[in-house]
């Protein structure tokens, strides 16, 4: 009896030290959720197409997006390497990908932390749309923090991601630099 007393006490502290672990981990624990960041979208002319603001959770981020300017249809929307966007588009490097993954929700290889939902403009070139992202955080000196050393962009590309291997989603249109609020 005894020796099943101290299996399941075993078990139960495995259980509370993994839920204590996971506690912790949506964002370090050293930023309160509701903390804040944003980007101000600009065409490669300089022009201000609109926004997008960032909302730490418990468990990632809510990454919200309301944006003028574009050709109705698809567009990519990626969360870049580098928090620059001159002297253009290209100087936001790569997709942020902390953990060196994949990229595409349908890659075998899985996605990486920039990966993000397309989004859609209507007709009169506007689009407005919310995604959670469970892969970054806000919290400075985290590996998946969006606010590192050199900074992260938010960039929206020409055409819809294809979620492969190959984004396929062409030339960037708008770019933001991640800032603090």
């Amino acid at each position: 009896m005894a020796l099943k007393a101290r299996l399941i006490s075993t078990a139960g502290m495995v259980v509370f030290l993994l839920l204590l672990a996971l506690a912790g981990c949506g964002n370090g624990g050293d930023l309160p959720s509701g903390a804040k960041a944003s980007a101000e979208l600009k065409s490669p002319e300089g022009d201000v197409m609109g926004a997008v603001t960032m909302t730490q959770g418990p468990n990632g981020v809510l990454v919200s997006v309301n944006v003028t300017g574009l050709v109705p249809g698809g567009h990519g929307f990626h969360i870049h390497e580098f928090g620059r966007c001159s002297p253009d588009f290209s100087a936001a490097g790569d997709h942020f990908a902390p953990e060196n993954s994949g990229h595409g929700y349908l890659d075998v290889d899985g996605d990486h932390a920039g990966d993000m939902p397309n989004i859609y403009a209507a007709a009169d070139g506007t689009a407005q749309a919310d995604a959670f992202n469970d892969a970054i955080t806000l919290a400075s000196g985290r590996k998946n923090s969006v606010m590192d050393d050199d900074g992260s962009a938010i960039i929206v590309h020409e055409k819809p991601d294809t979620y492969g291997a190959d984004a396929g989603a062409g030339g960037r249109v708008a770019c933001g630099v991640i800032v603090p609020d």
